[in-house]
This record gives C-alpha cells, structure tokens and sequence, in this order.
C-alpha cells in the first residue's frame, strides 16, 4: 500500500533532532509523498531545504497561513507572491480563517484570504483551507470565489454533515487527520454518509497525532492509523482507502 500525506509541517524545528531517522519511518510506513503547507515567510527555507534534501517526496506549497496574519501581512504576501510567480508549487497553502487564538485580525485574515485565492485562479492551483472554529466563514468566502474554476482541501475537517456536503458540493476535498481516530472527534457522524472519492488523508505533523499516539509528536508514518481508521467508518479495507485518497490526491495536485 502507498499513501500520501496531504498536510504535514515535516519542516518543523520540531523535527530538527532526529529529522533523518523520522523521514526513514515514513518511507518505510508507504508514505511515498508528503505535501508541506507554508506558514510564513520564515518558513519558507526550512521548507524548500526538505524538498532539496527529500525530492519527489517532499512537495511544498506556498502561502500565509491565517494565525500569522498581522500588522505585516501585506509585505508577507508580497513575498509569497513572488515566489509563486518565479517557480512551481504544489498549492497556495495553508491560508484560510482562524477564529480559535485571535480574532484581532480577522478583516485582515478575510483580506489576505481572497488575495491568495486569486493568485490561486490566475495560477490554476488548488488551495488548501485553514479553518479552525471558521468552518461556516470559509465556506462563505469560497462560495463567494467559486467560478468554476477553484478547487482544494479543507485541511483538517471537523465539522458536521451539513458543512460536508456544502464542501463538497462546491467541488472541495475533506482532509481527514488524526481527529477521525478521537473518541469525540466527530467525524464518526459524518463519515459513514460520504464517498471516499471526496476524501483525502492528512496527518498534520507533528500536531495531532492519531490514537494510540495522540498527545504525542505525530509524524506522517502514523498515516496508515488514520486510514485504518477511515476505513471502520466507511465500511473499507484499509488498502482501498489507500488506493482511493491517493488517486484524489494526485489529480488535485495534478501529478496524474
């Protein structure tokens, strides 16, 4: 079996102490590619180091994730932009809306939010969601957007049926992470009424991880627990959802 990970921080000083040893685990769990969402812009050389250093597995994405949205964002995304414009990445990601730490800065987050999801259309890339305690406004704004011609993730779905279908229907994946293995996550409501065809797999490393390691560092290896699980829920084997969210995955990013 090979999985993807859709959204994972491998670049995370997090990783710094045993970064070779972790990517060797990953390989050897079947992740053959693991796509890194950009936070800012001080993340953006740790990031395009592991893509240098790990080719054809680490695939980075470019864009101004919603909780470092501050005084500064203009010139963050003028950087940003210049980087998408001089040479290929996967998505614009992570952008989106957080209403969960700070909602100091929430007209801006909404401002940078419909800036990036207009590179995004004039560059024909997917985007990929932040939308923590957001769900309702992000599926606002890209409503708003959809022409058509938009398309992605919402990156580390929680929320409920309804908010599924909507996503859905505006033509948008569901990235399922380690909460899908939680006692109270959710997502066990929600699951077994979709289609893995509108699914793909996330571990969000190194937070989140899945149970039996929640608490702990999470590491895109721990994706084959996430897609065991996903399988429970949608009466799958384990190999299907592999095979399945692997498909979805490589023809968002365009790499089938």
């Amino acid at each position: 079996m090979n999985f993807i990970d859709t959204h994972a921080h491998i670049y995370s000083h997090k990783f710094e102490s045993d970064r070779q040893m972790v990517m060797q685990g990953i390989q050897e769990a079947g992740v053959e590619r693991v796509y890194m969402p950009n936070i800012d812009v001080a993340s953006i050389e740790p990031m395009l180091e592991m893509e240098k250093n790990y080719p054809g597995i680490c695939i980075p994405m470019m864009g101004l994730h919603p909780c470092d949205v501050k005084e500064d964002f203009e010139a963050q995304l003028a950087v940003m932009k210049g980087w998408l414009w001089k040479r290929p990445f996967a998505a614009v990601g992570e952008i989106g809306l957080d209403l969960y730490w700070d909602k100091t800065f929430f007209e801006e987050q909404k401002q940078a939010l419909r800036e990036q999801i207009t590179w995004a259309k004039t560059l024909d890339l997917p985007i990929v969601l932040h939308c923590r305690d957001s769900m309702d406004e992000t599926i606002e704004i890209v409503r708003e957007m959809q022409d058509g011609n938009l398309k992605g993730i919402f990156h580390c779905f929680t929320g409920n049926l309804d908010q599924a279908k909507q996503i859905i229907e505006l033509g948008f994946l569901l990235g399922i992470g380690g909460v899908v293995t939680y006692k109270n996550g959710g997502l066990d409501q929600v699951l077994p009424f979709l289609k893995i065809e509108n699914l793909v797999l996330e571990t969000d490393a190194p937070y989140l991880a899945p149970v039996p390691f929640r608490g702990k560092r999470n590491t895109p290896a721990y994706l084959p627990y996430i897609a065991e699980r996903v399988g429970g829920l949608m009466q799958m084997n384990i190999a299907e959802v592999a095979r399945v969210t692997r498909e979805n995955a490589l023809a968002l990013f365009k790499e089938i």
